[in-house]
């Protein structure tokens, strides 16, 4: 199977999603631009501008309406809470804090304000910030980036990368600053209004369709590619398996074949059982310029990825397979090949139990061997499939919240599966 998320195409396996997606062979034939990134799903619900408290359309009309106002003003609206605050004070302030917000609840705890009319005191301070220091990065500012660029978007990559090349930038140095290690470190303190978890696959997909137009752009998510895997190396093994494959794929369109084949080699000699690096490693030479394409090269891969007794996501090399039979025209292999995915994908079933709260009760795995019995050679492969897909959700009393994956593994969102 291959879902994927609704506004994107991708031919990598959805990360803390279901195993399967779209492939690029769906997105060649739609005439789309390949899209060779994560899943972006929603992991919580999330506040913007790195507020604690949810923005609302009013507070949202404050900060529009703050831009307005002088520095005198936002100076005298502080005043009006008790508050007195000069450059010096708010430079020293900022240099330590990450967000406006934090600043702001220092100050609403000294002098007592509380409501919805203290808002203010976030909002003057979030602007005088951006003002008087901006080459000091904060959540704020940061949220407004990454908003800025979804919103470009509709007027293609290009110009939506630029913007997010930037906000990247401020996230690399709020790191650096907070000590941060790792993506959940992160996320654990930006509440803004989408997770840093989501957003950096969205650059990446995006990155890819902007160097479609302009390389330096596939040369920026080499970069981005190479600092993430070294900063966030304990993160999410699907995300890092994802973004090697963007790494490879990135060279190899700039014509680096070498080293996107230097690559492969070397991260499947540590993991030959790694599926969809087999798969990614073939596609190099499948979805590419027309002139660049080596349907042999392609193959030879795919074979040589069935071949390791235990790989992982054996099905989906199957229907790649296929797939590339199908496409020269050679119908009778494809079927052979469809019908070894077909018994690969239906030889394990994983079944969580998901009640309408959220709640993960239970999870089967059942083996479906048939009518015709299971081959003794693919005994091995069932055994690495259970494995394999024991890193599944576990039984857990935590809720999930509306906007986060299902459990089930549908690839849905929670609130449009199992909790509707």
């Amino acid at each position: 199977m291959e879902p994927a998320k609704a506004s994107r195409i991708c031919s990598r396996p959805l990360v803390n999603a279901a195993e399967a997606h779209y492939s690029v062979a769906d997105l060649v034939r739609k005439g789309t631009h390949a899209l060779l990134g994560g899943n972006g799903t929603n992991l919580r619900t999330r506040n913007p501008s790195g507020c604690q408290a949810p923005q609302t359309g009013r507070a949202k009309a404050a900060r529009v309406q703050a831009k307005r106002l002088t520095d005198g003003e936002l100076l005298t609206k502080l005043r009006s809470f008790g508050i007195e605050v000069d450059r010096a004070w708010l430079g020293r302030e900022c240099e330590r804090a990450l967000s406006a917000e934090e600043i702001a609840g220092q100050l609403m705890d000294q002098n007592g304000s509380r409501g919805e009319e203290s808002d203010w005191i976030w909002i003057c301070v979030t602007a005088l910030w951006q003002r008087w220091f901006p080459d000091q990065p904060s959540f704020e500012a940061l949220d407004d980036k990454i908003q800025t660029g979804y919103k470009l978007l509709e007027s293609g990559a290009v110009a939506a990368c630029r913007v997010w090349l930037e906000a990247w930038s401020d996230v690399l140095f709020i790191l650096d600053k907070a000590g941060m290690q790792s993506i959940q470190d992160f996320d654990g303190r930006f509440r803004g209004t989408e997770s840093l978890f989501n957003w950096i696959q969205d650059l990446e997909d995006e990155l890819w369709n902007a160097g479609l137009d302009d390389r330096q752009f596939l040369t920026a998510r080499i970069a981005l590619c190479e600092e993430a895997l070294r900063r966030f190396r304990s993160d999410d093994d699907l995300m890092t398996e994802n973004r090697r494959r963007a790494l490879a794929e990135s060279y190899y369109e700039l014509g680096e074949t070498d080293k996107a084949e230097a690559l492969y080699r070397g991260w499947l000699h540590l993991d030959p059982r790694w599926g969809w690096g087999w798969i990614g490693w073939s596609d190099c030479y499948r979805f590419t310029r027309t002139e660049r394409r080596d349907w042999s090269r392609s193959e030879q891969i795919l074979r040589e990825g069935l071949s390791i007794a235990e790989v992982r996501d054996r099905a989906d090399i199957a229907d790649r397979l296929a797939d590339a039979c199908e496409e020269q025209g050679r119908g009778e292999e494809a079927a052979v090949y469809r019908r070894r995915a077909k018994r690969s994908a239906e030889t394990v079933e994983m079944s969580p139990s998901v009640s309408s709260a959220g709640k993960i009760l239970r999870q089967k795995a059942q083996v479906n061997i048939g009518g015709a019995g299971l081959p003794l050679g693919e005994m091995s492969n069932i055994a690495a499939m259970l494995r394999g897909r024991s890193a599944s959700p576990s039984v857990t009393n935590q809720k999930v919240g509306r906007n986060e994956p299902c459990p089930c593994g549908s690839g849905k969102k929670f609130k449009k599966c199992c909790g509707a």
